[in-house]
């Protein structure tokens, strides 16, 4: 390739602008490059069986604001603050709710809340639903709980700290993984607080947290400072940590190593993976780790029988033996189009992209089978979070609010 110079003959301002634009120029290039979207040889054509658009979204905030299916209903919400329960066969709204933020007006103000959306709910984190409640939390430290079946507010809980991942629910208590390092158990009846876990919060971080979940009596979580943690649910006690990333460089963007991927819990092992480069197993009981591999994400894992699913920060897919760790396939022809979690769907993985696409690979070797556009170039309209998987349909969510069911028809 040849190389580009900005001759200094009209003046700086001229050489400026010229280097600018070659930047540019080559920054294009690169974007076009990555947008463009090789043919595959397409064993199916996914079926769209119809979608919804909420309103609003995430738009172009950081969230992982993910649907959640129980009871026959998708569970979808904004950060706006609309909740809605959708019917997951027809898409149908069984019931909807809005937590939007509109303060006491005169008559004048009041006919323009007729067509405003109200100060933002900033709800984020994702939807967690058991037991028949619907829980959820906030950027400004709220949590709710909402009656599954009609909407209705159970409870509402101050945290006093950023809600940026889903709650989890067990043995009575909902708990919350919150921005400012706390870990809080919540009575999941009328939301009191149970406990209070504080932990470090390091000086830089990723935005966002990993999603608690539950097993044996403990809490498993990752930590901003690269390590893998167990709470005792019933009091909050720390269990035991495990250093799954260790920080090195002299920068503190270089010493980033936050554990944000939801841990898994299979057969009394964790597994779970940092943005600062280790794919870990640990032993539930122990916190012993049982094998080590270098691989670099932030996005959760996905699991089906004995592979382990991963989509690094370069947007490569790869299936890893959960048992040894050792690398079964890699697929890299999606590198950079910032894949979102991968999810299993039968025998295929799917994740969505910035671009509005969802790809379906095979399990056995990786291949890519089928591609759907559900979005468009925008970035409005990518698919930010993993699809929700339930029975033979898949559900997927834009940033600009458009819920879809689609099915593989083969």
């Amino acid at each position: 390739m040849k190389n580009f110079k900005c001759v200094i003959a009209a003046g700086l301002v001229f050489s400026l602008s010229a280097c600018s634009t070659v930047s540019d120029w080559f920054a294009d290039e690169e974007e076009l490059e990555i947008r463009r979207l090789e043919p595959i040889a397409e064993q199916f054509k996914p079926v769209k069986v119809w979608d919804r658009d909420i309103g609003h979204g995430v738009e172009n905030y950081y969230s992982r604001l993910r649907p959640a299916a129980a009871y026959d209903n998708l569970y979808v919400a904004n950060r706006q603050g609309d909740v809605v329960a959708l019917n997951q066969a027809t898409g149908k709204v069984t019931w909807e709710r809005n937590f939007a933020i509109f303060p006491e007006q005169g008559f004048f103000d009041g006919l323009t809340s007729l067509w405003s959306s109200g100060v933002s709910a900033k709800i984020s984190g994702g939807l967690t639903v058991v037991f028949d409640t619907v829980f959820f939390g906030t950027e400004d430290g709220f949590v709710y709980a909402l009656d599954a079946q009609t909407g209705e507010t159970k409870w509402q809980a101050d945290v006093r700290g950023e809600v940026l991942a889903a709650p989890a629910v067990e043995s009575g208590i909902v708990v919350v993984n919150t921005g400012a390092g706390a870990l809080i158990g919540l009575n999941s009846i009328d939301g009191t607080e149970l406990w209070r876990a504080d932990s470090e919060v390091p000086p830089l971080s990723l935005r966002g947290l990993s999603s608690p979940v539950t097993a044996s009596g403990g809490v498993i979580f990752g930590t901003p400072t690269g390590k893998l943690q167990v709470n005792i649910i019933q009091s909050g006690m720390l269990a035991w940590e495990q250093v799954v990333s260790a920080p090195s460089g002299a920068t503190e963007l270089e010493r980033i190593v936050d554990v944000d991927a939801q841990p898994i819990v299979l057969g009394g092992t964790v597994y779970t993976i940092s943005y600062g480069g280790t794919l870990a197993a640990v032993e539930l009981r122990s916190g012993r780790v049982v094998w080590k591999r270098e691989y670099a994400a932030y996005q959760s894992l996905a699991l089906n029988g004995n592979t382990l699913y991963v989509v690094d920060n370069n947007s490569h897919v790869y299936a890893i033996d959960r048992r040894n760790g050792v690398e079964l396939w890699s697929q890299g022809r999606l590198k950079g189009r910032e894949l979102s979690a991968p999810v299993t769907m039968g025998s295929y993985v799917v994740a969505g992209d910035k671009y509005g696409f969802l790809h379906w690979f095979n399990q056995s070797d990786g291949q890519l089978v089928a591609r759907y556009e559900l979005g468009g170039d925008d970035e409005d309209e990518s698919i930010f979070v993993a699809p929700v998987v339930a029975g033979n349909t898949l559900f997927a969510t834009t940033r600009d609010g458009v819920v879809a069911a689609l099915q593989v028809s083969q």
